[in-house]
């Protein structure tokens, strides 16, 4: 089975995240950390002089939608740019499949992204995430290792909730891919019993009204079931970022004021949504302002709380879609396969029953 199939996206921006703090830590300048996490291969890819020993090989983002990431920051970070405009241009620059239904973010910096529930949406809101906390991070004069570490342990909590979310809801899931063959099975089982319900379903004028019946129906509960299972997923993709981003703001000591600044121009620049997170934080800094408490651990610790509830809330959702998926499947899959399966089944007995006298 692939990686991806079984990591979230979001996993992949939580390692390269750490990497970076890990090699931080030890005392590698930012621009070589972007060039030690570079894949061998992608030396001859990266025109800009970035030296050939900071090309450390790194198998695991090799031939993946990561490369070219780090390929970005890495020449950005070589020539002096902003390191942070280049994650999120590459960001959303990665092919994708948009589903129906789902706007592209696909746009430039400085407009808000809209919402987009694929995993390639998760991936892009990761890699903005990074990159809008390495901007305030650098703005705010905080350390960026430290900020990084807690930055990945965040990311590594959302991907937890999207495991668990993801397991939740396979069984439901599963549930509804299953009961939309039963028409299908309908016909394969008359036609095994020796009736000749093929010929009338598709050769006859009631059994062409059966299948367009049938096919209706089975259309409207495909819909249906999508449409579900899409609002049993997680409402907000990175709960408490914006939390995150504040804590990583307060650490430069900055004011809050300023921080609350830098924090807003970075949402804004790389598409930051407010979420369920965007009035905890004045109420997070109120109670700082009041106890007299440094803001950070209580950012982080309310942002905790916010992955944990999302984690709960999306467990809800997916044990109420077992039960709401039985809706689309009384309503409309049992009737169809009553149309598809067996109406065409007892023409067939009446035809031949006729046919015989």
């Amino acid at each position: 089975m692939r990686r991806a199939d079984t990591v979230p996206p979001i996993e992949e921006v939580a390692s390269v995240t750490q990497r970076l703090a890990v090699l931080l830590s030890a005392g590698v300048s930012p621009v070589s950390a972007w060039g030690y996490l570079l894949p061998e291969h992608g030396a001859a890819a990266a025109p800009v002089a970035v030296p050939i020993k900071f090309r450390a090989a790194d198998s695991n983002h090799a031939g993946t939608a990561t490369a070219p990431i780090l390929r970005a920051a890495a020449r950005a970070a070589a020539r002096g740019d902003s390191v942070a405009d280049a994650i999120a241009v590459e960001a959303r620059r990665q092919p994708r499949k948009i589903p129906q239904g789902i706007v592209d973010a696909r746009k430039p910096a400085g407009r808000p992204a809209r919402r987009r529930d694929d995993a390639a949406g998760q991936a892009e809101r990761a890699w903005l995430g990074l990159a809008a906390a390495w901007q305030v991070a650098t703005q705010a004069g905080a350390p960026l290792a430290g900020c990084l570490r807690e930055l990945a342990a965040s990311l590594r909590e959302l991907a937890q909730v999207q495991r668990d979310l993801e397991v939740a809801l396979a069984a439901p899931r599963a549930t509804a891919r299953l009961v939309m063959v039963l028409p299908v099975i309908g016909v394969v089982f008359g036609s095994l019993m020796g009736f000749d319900s093929l010929h009338t379903l598709f050769l006859t004028v009631p059994g062409l009204v059966c299948l367009g019946g049938g096919a209706l129906l089975m259309l409207a509960a495909a819909g249906w079931n999508r449409a579900l299972v899409r609002r049993a997923g997680p409402t907000d993709l990175t709960p408490g970022l914006r939390l995150e981003l504040m804590a990583i703001a307060m650490s430069g000591g900055g004011s809050i004021d300023r921080s609350r600044a830098l924090v807003h121009a970075a949402a804004e620049r790389y598409g930051i949504a407010p979420g369920t997170d965007g009035g905890s934080v004045d109420r997070i800094l109120g109670l700082s302002t009041r106890a007299g408490v440094p803001a950070a651990e209580l950012l982080r610790s309310e942002a905790e709380q916010l992955r944990r509830d999302a984690r709960s809330a999306g467990q809800r959702r997916a044990a109420t879609l077992s039960v709401t998926l039985m809706l689309p499947l009384g309503l409309c899959v049992l009737p169809a396969f009553m149309l598809v399966g067996v109406v065409p089944l007892l023409l067939s007995v009446l035809s031949s029953t006729l046919t015989t006298f």
